[in-house]
């Protein structure tokens, strides 16, 4: 089995992946992570979505491509740049709200909604405000993030602030946690 082939990606993924190369934006998710959001996003139908960290789309993409017509995704992002792009290929999804912002304002802003699916692709909701974003995930809802494998573009001190995480993430009480040592390190989350 290889798992990179037939991926069936996004029909938006190409241009989007032109547009981010371009661009020179470095910190796309990987196409095993995102494929892997999609299959999770297609086992919540009329589901609210939140991404943090859109960065140019690409995650976005496969979300969208898994979710059904009565689902909603709100993504977020501090930065126009990367987000012109995702505006440019995405935008015009109904199902779709984007929001440039700071993640951990944008957090404290929806406390005591509930999403259904959390992908966490940035320090908000994953290393700050780890609480604030398990606290919006509704029952059987999934909490997903990604690159907790080393990377080359991990700043010094990086390992200790995954490892930690990790940790925190075994311990939680009322959920069921599952770490993947696959694509670039993912671990998934449920609320009981």
């Amino acid at each position: 089995m290889n798992d990179l082939s037939n991926l069936n990606e996004p029909r938006t993924l190409p241009a989007i992946w032109a547009d981010t190369r371009a661009s020179g934006f470095t910190m796309a998710s990987e196409s095993l992570t995102c494929s892997l959001l999609r299959t999770l996003a297609a086992s919540k139908p009329s589901a609210r979505f939140l991404e943090l960290g859109s960065g140019t789309g690409l995650s976005t993409a496969w979300l969208l491509d898994g979710m059904d017509s009565q689902s909603h995704l709100t993504t977020v992002d501090n930065d126009e740049a990367p987000l012109s792009i995702l505006k440019r290929h995405l935008g015009k999804d109904s199902r779709l709200s984007v929001v440039c912002a700071d993640g951990d304002v944008y957090l404290r802003s929806v406390s005591g909604q509930q999403f259904d699916f959390i992908f966490a692709d940035t320090w908000a909701g994953k290393y700050r405000l780890l609480e604030d974003a398990l606290d919006l995930l509704a029952p059987s809802g999934l909490y997903v993030i990604d690159d907790m494998l080393p990377q080359p573009n991990w700043p010094e001190g990086h390992a200790e602030k995954v490892a930690d995480l990790i940790a925190t993430l075994e311990q939680l009480q009322g959920f069921r946690v599952t770490k993947l040592s696959w694509a670039s390190g993912v671990v998934i989350a449920t609320r009981c």
